[in-house]
């Protein structure tokens, strides 16, 4: 089975008009499989999933899949609303060659959603998939935190192989690699708490900041696997103020940006999100800099 372990960069859609670019998604994929990320994720948080449409995120799979085909694994995200078009879209994912699924719970009806039917949803998940599940926790998203507690119990079923993380509880990181199996996957969702995340037994990282520095983020993983703690904790100190930058602080505009400063596509994000601003950007430059220069 699969082995999720490494840092994977959930990648920007681009998009140019409203439509998605796929010659600059071509540009930018050389980039990332050029880099030390262990591979990628499409359709993330930061790629935009909510504002696709079925048919749209169908073709982003297929073409992302293609293009990294025998370089690095593609992870797709396929949680939907509806259980049985979260079954039908992670299926077609697998068929396009994606590796794993990286489904977050239906969050729409949110006081319906405890343990219960969240359990439920991705157990049934979980049966029906050719490709192994790999939980989503992202709180600041959804409203909904999926528990230590429920982590611990969802793995136990034997196609559900790991969890994103990115609620930043480094209590509950550590609950989940105390109570779950050893071949258990937990990945840090953020950059921001990557070291700790590591050093506790996470096996990665899906990271926004990987997009623009994915060989700086793979060193903190490669530095911590080789037991040098204190330049692991010097490198993801170094990067804490341009992760922040990137995702609490300016969001998918100033992802976007970013990775125009490092010579890659960004574009604008799809309304209603908006793009950074000239003063804006004049301060992520200085941040972005100041990241790589020590």
């Amino acid at each position: 089975m699969f082995k999720l372990e490494g840092i994977y960069a959930p990648i920007p859609t681009p998009f140019i008009n409203d439509e998605i670019a796929y010659d600059k998604l071509a540009e930018n994929m050389k980039f990332w499989l050029g880099s030390k990320l262990a591979g990628i994720v499409v359709m993330g948080s930061n790629g935009e999933f909510v504002v696709l449409s079925p048919e749209e995120k169908r073709q982003l799979i297929s073409k992302v899949c293609e293009l990294a085909k025998g370089k690095k694994p593609v992870i797709a995200g396929t949680g939907c609303e509806y259980t049985k078009e979260t079954i039908e879209l992670t299926k077609y994912a697998a068929e396009a060659g994606a590796v794993a699924a990286l489904v977050l719970s239906p969050n729409y009806y949110k006081r319906a959603m405890n343990d219960e039917i969240i359990k439920s949803f991705y157990l049934e998940v979980a049966d029906a998939s050719p490709i192994p599940i790999v939980l989503y926790n992202m709180p600041g998203n959804s409203g909904i935190n999926l528990s230590a507690k429920l982590v611990a119990e969802l793995a136990k079923h034997p196609n559900i192989i790991g969890v994103k993380d990115s609620g930043g509880n480094i209590v509950q990181i550590a609950e989940i690699i105390k109570n779950t199996p050893e071949e258990f996957a937990v990945f840090a969702g953020s950059a921001s708490f990557l070291f700790p995340s590591l050093v506790l037994g996470a096996t990665g990282g899906t990271l926004a900041l990987a997009n623009v520095l994915p060989n700086e983020c793979a060193e903190v993983y490669e530095l911590v696997k080789a037991g040098k703690y204190t330049e692991a904790k010097d490198l993801q100190l170094r990067l804490l103020d341009i992760n922040n930058a990137v995702t609490a602080r300016w969001g998918i505009g100033g992802l976007k940006a970013a990775l125009e400063m490092q010579g890659l596509f960004g574009g604008e994000p799809r309304k209603p999100l908006k793009s950074l601003g000239a003063e804006d950007r004049k301060l992520l430059a200085d941040i972005l800099a100041k990241a790589k220069s020590n």
